[in-house]
């Protein structure tokens, strides 16, 4: 056989190995990244121009979650959470617009003992998305009503549906849910 024939053959076969390669690739860092941010992945495709975009997105996120010193609770901590989330469900009963409120500043609390950042909402959903992804739209629907309680427009079913969604999250967090990645087993 031929230096020509040889190299017709090995060329188009690399060439093909290599797709291969490049695709198989791609299929994994795309179903590590939907396991990962569960529902969050498509929402951020949703909101990207494009699907790589979305994914370089991910990535970015992963990268700045991990720079977090994210820490478990101990368990003092722990059962003082514990206790102010008793006080503010029970204060639901007399008065629902601001025990959401509460909820919204025990949450936002928690988060901040734990070690994500909370100046900023955005960011908060983004660092959060990494290891809360499968509970973030708990957070989002609950936030909404919170800030509908602002302009009392908040109806009794839809404060109580903040409870239960901030709760979501509240026990994510309390329970250590979602530690750092590089933590993991």
């Amino acid at each position: 056989m031929s230096t020509g024939t040889l190299l017709a053959i090995v060329i188009p076969v690399a060439v093909v190995v290599a797709l291969l390669f490049v695709a198989v690739t791609l299929f994994m860092r795309r179903r590590n990244l939907r396991e990962r941010f569960g529902p969050e992945y498509e929402r951020a495709v949703d909101d990207a121009d494009s699907r790589r975009e979305a994914e370089r997105e991910l990535k970015a996120r992963e990268r700045r979650h991990d720079a977090l010193d994210i820490k478990p609770l101990d368990r003092q901590a722990k059962d003082r959470y514990t206790r102010d989330w008793a006080t503010v469900q029970e204060d639901f009963v007399d008065h629902p617009e601001g025990a959401v409120h509460d909820a919204d500043d025990l949450v936002t609390s928690l988060m901040h003992e734990r070690g994500y950042p909370t100046e900023d909402f955005d960011q908060r959903l983004k660092d959060l998305s990494v290891e809360h992804g499968r509970t973030l739209e708990h957070y989002r629907a609950a936030h909404e009503v919170d800030e509908l309680t602002d302009r009392h427009q908040a109806t009794t079913e839809q404060l109580r549906g903040a409870m239960v969604h901030y709760r979501a999250l509240f026990d994510e967090l309390l329970s250590d849910g979602g530690g750092p990645r590089h933590a993991r087993a």
